[in-house]
């Protein structure tokens, strides 16, 4: 297998297709992953326990806005899929613009879709497209103790600045 890269999301369909052939287990994750930290990776390590490989979404500049407001992300979203690429659980990342990734579970067709542990197997969005597909959504990584709000919160008290 190549090394992990930044790919388009066609080219994540065609990999996922070629591991699939070769009776192995696609896992998709996803995120805005804006300024990595502990809880990613450990979300990222439990995703990859769950398969062969590993492919995760990023969300777009423009999805982060959306999700998180303004202000948001702090890194660009080819520099955060670069950072998410650089782990070792990860096999593919690639960019994404919608609010779920409904779309890409239709497209990718992954056997699992991994979430971290803000989410219960109930809450996920995209639950009733994997059933649809005949995969199955797991919750990993630690307790929700880490966050990217968190961090900025602490970095503008440590650098006086004020609350966005």
């Amino acid at each position: 297998m190549p090394d992990t890269v930044v790919v388009t999301m066609e080219e994540a369909v065609r990999r996922a297709d070629e591991v699939r052939s070769r009776g192995g287990i696609v896992v998709l994750a996803n995120g805005c992953f804006d300024l990595l930290h502990v809880g990613h990776v450990r979300y990222l390590e439990g995703a990859r326990r769950e398969g062969d490989f590993l492919v995760v979404a990023v969300n777009s500049d423009r999805s982060v806005r959306r999700l998180k407001g303004p202000g948001r992300p702090i890194l660009a979203e080819q520099d955060r899929a670069e950072l998410v690429a650089a782990l070792r659980p990860v096999d593919l990342v690639f960019v994404f613009d919608d609010p779920t990734v409904d779309q890409v579970i239709r497209r990718l067709r992954p056997h699992v879709h991994a979430k971290g542990t803000d989410y219960t197997k109930e809450s996920v969005p995209e639950r009733e497209t994997m059933a649809r597909i005949g995969g199955r959504v797991v919750i990993v990584g630690d307790a929700k103790s880490h966050s990217t709000r968190d961090l900025l919160v602490r970095i503008r008290k440590l650098t006086g600045q004020a609350k966005p």
